[in-house]
């Protein structure tokens, strides 16, 4: 028989953690025989395949040449079998009970393409835990503009270790676009939103805050925040081209993705610099996002006057201008001028 549940753990030079995450799938209140345990091990250089290989054969070691994560994911899950695939990084944890929860839910609910959940994120250098959990258990999809709203809000506890999804489910998502070193539990979270995911308000697994994340970045370390950035920036793209071609409909899409996406975007312009393509793409989507119906003459205002703008001056120099325009709130002399519409 196959499993019933595959915990897939991906793992990249994780000595220091590697067998705290692998003991607190062990420890589960959840029978052996319905779960098998995969550590894909994106291409350590240091002891983690050997700490690893401790726990065979209760636990599964695929090593591969280091890709990232999106590739980490795409090879775990063609080795695994499991009807459900539940997540976890190699430098986090689960609680007690966090299998039997998220089973127990997709059982009672059928038609939930996943389950996420509630989370402890400890900080490693000061030892302290908050709980990052929703107020309470709701379903999310991406049916409608509204339930799009309420997804964005959701999407913060759906981190990879938060989650476990059916195994068809990801067979509509798999592969994942490889250029997602991180980020890439992302489309997985998303694209099980598009069909519909319970979220647990419980906070059932411990998310690691530690000098070697990829995305919790100290904000002095100016190369890897870059990288971080140009990350988000190239997941957005990715989320928008994979739930367009899961049908969900722009609207949801717009909800959903252009408030994050816009201000990643204007922090990288900001930041870094850009293209004055990028910077106009960047503004009218943020436009799309906070009117449903703007007026003509509103239109007229952003395609003339800020999307000129955006073309003809370079990124810093545009968002110095916007933040002028803003502190003398100049705004209101547009709005004499022109009814904006109906905001989101």
């Amino acid at each position: 028989m196959k499993p019933l549940v595959t915990v897939l753990i991906d793992t990249y030079n994780q000595e220091r953690y590697i067998e705290q995450a692998i003991v607190s799938v062990l420890e589960q209140d959840f029978p052996a025989s319905n779960m098998e345990i995969l550590v894909v091990d994106d291409g350590s250089t240091d002891r983690t395949p050997e700490i690893v290989r401790k726990f065979a054969p209760r636990v599964r070691l695929l090593r591969k040449k280091n890709g990232g994560q999106a590739s980490a994911f795409n090879a775990g899950f063609s080795e695994s079998h499991g009807q459900l695939v539940a997540f976890l990084d190699g430098d986090d944890w689960f609680a007690p009970g966090k299998l039997r929860a998220v089973v127990d839910a997709l059982e009672q609910e059928p038609d939930a393409a996943g389950v996420g959940h509630g989370y402890c994120e400890f900080h490693e250098a000061t030892q302290e835990t908050r709980i990052c959990a929703a107020r309470e258990t709701k379903f999310l999809n991406l049916k409608t503009e509204e339930a799009a709203h309420d997804a964005l809000l959701g999407w913060a506890c759906l981190l990879t270790s938060a989650f476990t999804v059916r195994r068809k489910t990801l067979q509509k998502l798999m592969p994942i676009e490889e250029s997602l070193l991180f980020c890439a539990d992302a489309p997985i979270a998303l694209g099980a939103m598009a069909d519909g995911a319970r979220l647990l308000k419980e906070p059932l697994g411990y998310y690691r805050v530690h000098s070697d994340n990829l995305h919790a970045v100290d904000p002095k370390n100016i190369a890897k925040l870059r990288r971080k950035h140009e990350m988000n920036e190239r997941m957005f793209q990715a989320l928008e081209r994979q739930l367009a071609r899961l049908g969900v409909a722009s609207e949801s899409i717009a909800a959903l993705l252009y408030p994050p996406w816009t201000d990643t975007s204007r922090f990288n312009l900001r930041t870094y610099g850009g293209s004055r393509l990028h910077t106009l793409r960047t503004e009218m989507r943020s436009f799309r996002s906070e009117f449903r119906n703007p007026s003509l003459g509103y239109r007229l205002f952003k395609y003339a006057v800020v999307g000129g703008a955006t073309l003809a001056l370079p990124p810093r120099q545009f968002y110095n201008a916007r933040d002028w325009y803003g502190r003398r709130n100049l705004g209101r002399l547009r709005d004499r001028l022109f009814k904006a519409g109906e905001a989101m």
